[in-house]
């Protein structure tokens, strides 16, 4: 999933194959993790409530950013203290709709859907930015839509836990849109440490209903560490560091790959069926992201459009 506070925009003349194999072996590594975790986040949701769990994992994650980068947050002007919180909402109800389905679909199906965002992403930026909406990524919304339905369809109904992927992936398109628009060079941890603290507290409140459960075992809480950590913090600090030094373009193709190791660890790890339906509906998913990627999508390559009236 992608990483709350990550930037987006990649510098002039980091086309070099030399300079950029770093950075993108680091940025797989990241991909992996998030992979991996569609099958941990399934196993300890069974025994903590989703906005439990959502709700300590943020909140580990923006202290120990905090700590890193004490000063980072009071660098904020007013104006992206407010986007933040904004940004912070949405990634926070992207986190609440991805894990509640979770709950209802196999991890591999799951990663499989959170993917959408790489195509949905373009549609929202045409419809919040006025870009024009190339061919290519309406053939990829085609494409997604048939693996949707190969993927998810039972007759002629869309279980709920798909339903609420697809919304996830959606809220996670309008995260990466908004973050484009609003983040500024030097400001990429202090944004990021804000927004994890916001979604532990949207998340918290959600928690509010049934009281705060937190982990019982050693075990769920080596889970709730990794998770917050390593696929949280660590990840994202990784990913702002990577995506500094590469194209934008071949940062999201790179990214694609999360649902193939989202697939890879569930086959692996929590024994999902790898059926016909499955690997067919996988592939148009793929097919999707990449023609959305590859596609003449940008006509600049690191040209960030403003939102109308700004």
């Amino acid at each position: 999933m992608p990483a709350a506070g990550a930037a987006g925009r990649a510098r002039p003349g980091s086309q070099g194959s030399a300079r950029t194999l770093g950075p993108a072996a680091a940025l797989v590594a990241v991909t992996a993790v998030w992979g991996s975790t569609f099958v941990v986040i399934k196993d300890v949701t069974e025994a903590i409530p989703v906005a439990d769990f959502l709700a300590v994992r943020f909140t580990i994650a923006a202290a120990v950013l905090w700590l890193l980068a004490p000063r980072s947050v009071a660098r904020l002007g007013p104006v992206l203290r407010r986007r933040a919180l904004v940004l912070g909402v949405v990634y926070g109800a992207a986190q609440l709709l991805q894990t509640w389905g979770l709950t209802m679909v196999s991890a591999s199906v799951s990663g499989f859907l959170t993917g959408l965002y790489v195509v949905l992403t373009p549609v929202i930026a045409a419809v919040l930015l006025r870009e024009s909406v190339a061919r290519a990524t309406w053939l990829a919304v085609g494409l997604a839509t048939v693996g949707l339905a190969v993927l998810s369809l039972d007759g002629f109904a869309v279980g709920a836990g798909e339903l609420l992927t697809v919304l996830s992936a959606a809220a996670y398109a309008l995260h990466i849109v908004l973050l484009g628009e609003w983040s500024e060079p030097g400001h990429a941890v202090g944004l990021a440490v804000l927004q994890m603290a916001v979604i532990a507290v949207v998340c918290g409140v959600a928690a509010v209903p049934g009281g705060l459960v937190l982990p019982s075992t050693s075990q769920q809480w080596w889970v709730m560490l990794y998770i917050a950590l390593v696929a949280g913090a660590l990840a994202m600090l990784t990913q702002t560091w990577a995506q500094a030094r590469l194209p934008a373009t071949r940062a999201a193709i790179i990214m694609t790959t999360e649902p193939v190791f989202a697939s890879t660890f569930g086959v692996l790890l929590d024994d999902d069926p790898l059926t016909v339906r499955f690997v067919l509906g996988a592939a148009f998913v793929l097919a999707a992201m990449y023609t959305a990627e590859l596609g003449p999508r940008r006509a600049r390559e690191g040209t960030v459009p403003h939102l109308p009236g700004e």
